[in-house]
C-alpha cells in the first residue's frame, strides 16, 4: 500500500483542490493529512473528505510528517506538500521504481505552476542538480520504503532542511531513483518574495547548513522571531 502524507498549516484552499486530485490520481492510496495547528478551515476541509484521515500534530513539518508515518498503514511513504500536484501514473511509477530491492527511495522531477520562462529554467536546474547529488527537496515529492524510513528514525527533528538531511541519510541506505515524471508545485513563494531574492536565500541557507550552522538558527533567520514565525510559516504554506 502507498501512504500519502500531507503536512499542512492553514492550507484549506489548497486542500480543497488537492484531496479530489489525489483521489483521481491515486485512488488506492491511503491519504493522511497532518495539521500543525491551522487557524483557517483546514480541519473542516480535511474532516469532510471521506477518503482520508486527519491528524493534529506538533507544528513543524518534520514532526508532522513523522506523525503521519507512525499512523500510516502503507509500506511505501510519499510525502507531499499541499500545493503540489502529482502527474498521471505517479503511483505506478513509484511501485515500479521500488521493484528493485536496491532502491531505497526517490523523488520526482518538478515544474512550477507558473508558465513564465524563469520558472522553467529554475525547475530544470533543480532537477539536474538533484540528479547529480541525489539530494531532493520536499517540493519534489519524496518517496521511501517504510522499512528504510523507520531504520533511519524518520525525518530528523530539525525545523529546517529536514528534507535535505533525510536525502543525505537515504543515500547511505541504497540507491535513489530520480523519476522523470514531473510534479507541479506552486510558484507563489517565488512570485511573492522575488525570484532572485528567493534563489539567493535558498542557496545561502543550504550553504550555511552544510557548514554546520544550527537549523534552529537558520529557521529564525528564515521566518523571524518566534512571535512572527507562525504567521510567516502560514503565509509561506508548504512551498
Amino acid at each position: 500500500m502507498l501512504s500519502i502524507i500531507v503536512p499542512v498549516l492553514d492550507e484549506a484552499e489548497n486542500l480543497e483542490r488537492l484531496l479530489p486530485h489525489l483521489r483521481a490520481r491515486c485512488p488506492e492510496a491511503e491519504v493522511i493529512v497532518v495539521d500543525g495547528g491551522s487557524g483557517d478551515r483546514t480541519a473542516l476541509v480535511a474532516r469532510a473528505w471521506p477518503h482520508g484521515r486527519y491528524l493534529v500534530g506538533e507544528c513543524g513539518r518534520a514532526r508532522q510528517m513523522n506523525a503521519g508515518a507512525r499512523a500510516a498503514r502503507g509500506d511505501i511513504f510519499l510525502f507531499l506538500h499541499a500545493d503540489t500536484r502529482l502527474p498521471a501514473g505517479a503511483a505506478a511509477a513509484i511501485v515500479d521504481a521500488l521493484a528493485d530491492p536496491a532502491v531505497a527511495g526517490g523523488r520526482f522531477d518538478v515544474r512550477f505552476s507558473s508558465p513564465r520562462w524563469p520558472f522553467r529554467v529554475i525547475a530544470a536546474f533543480m532537477n539536474r542538480r538533484s540528479r547529480l547529488t541525489r539530494i531532493a527537496t520536499g517540493d519534489q515529492a519524496m518517496f521511501i520504503r517504510r522499512t528504510v524510513f523507520e531504520a533511519l528514525g524518520g525525518y530528523p527533528d530539525i525545523p529546517l532542511m529536514e528534507d535535505v538531511e533525510l536525502s543525505a541519510r537515504l543515500k547511505r541506505r541504497g540507491r535513489i531513483r530520480c523519476l522523470g515524471l514531473r510534479v507541479t508545485t506552486s510558484a507563489r513563494k517565488w512570485e511573492r518574495d522575488g525570484i532572485l531574492r528567493t534563489i539567493v536565500l535558498m542557496w545561502a541557507l543550504r550553504l550555511l547548513y552544510f557548514l554546520g550552522v544550527d537549523p534552529a538558527r537558520l529557521h529564525r533567520w528564515y521566518y523571524g522571531p518566534p512571535h512572527r514565525a507562525v504567521s510567516a510559516s502560514r503565509g509561506r504554506g508548504s512551498a
